[in-house]
């Protein structure tokens, strides 16, 4: 009987803190108007990333990486339209902390090497 689960405390570290930080993030989307623009409604697909990643699924991890990925094009373009001076904002910082985590979580050599061995 296979079991689904919405955590797996088997997986590595990388792999436990980014499906956290995937559920937090939709929740966040779904309370403050997700459904109003594209990247919202494309963050909270990430829970299905989520639910995936914790099922030991190769899609559920390359929809997390890319989830992650669409999460930094708002910081990049920022970057690319403002100039590198907008880095040195706090909020702009403040901001960036999550998707950057998830991106680098998500890519860790720990999470990228289960999930070639393990993953189906």
């Amino acid at each position: 009987m296979e079991t689904r689960r919405w955590t797996n405390p088997t997986q590595p570290q990388t792999l436990q803190i980014a499906v956290y930080l995937l559920y937090i993030d939709a929740v966040f989307s779904v309370l403050f108007g997700g459904f109003t623009n594209p990247l919202g409604l494309f963050i909270i697909i990430g829970a299905g990333a989520a639910f995936g990643i914790a099922n030991e699924k190769r899609w559920g991890y390359w929809l997390g990486v890319t989830v992650a990925a669409v999460g930094l094009v708002p910081f990049v373009l920022a970057i690319v339209n403002d100039g590198v001076g907008s880095v040195l904002n706090f909020n702009f910082l403040l901001f960036l902390i999550m998707p950057l985590a998830l991106f680098g979580l998500l890519l860790h050599q720990q999470s990228r090497e289960y999930q070639r061995i393990w993953f189906s």
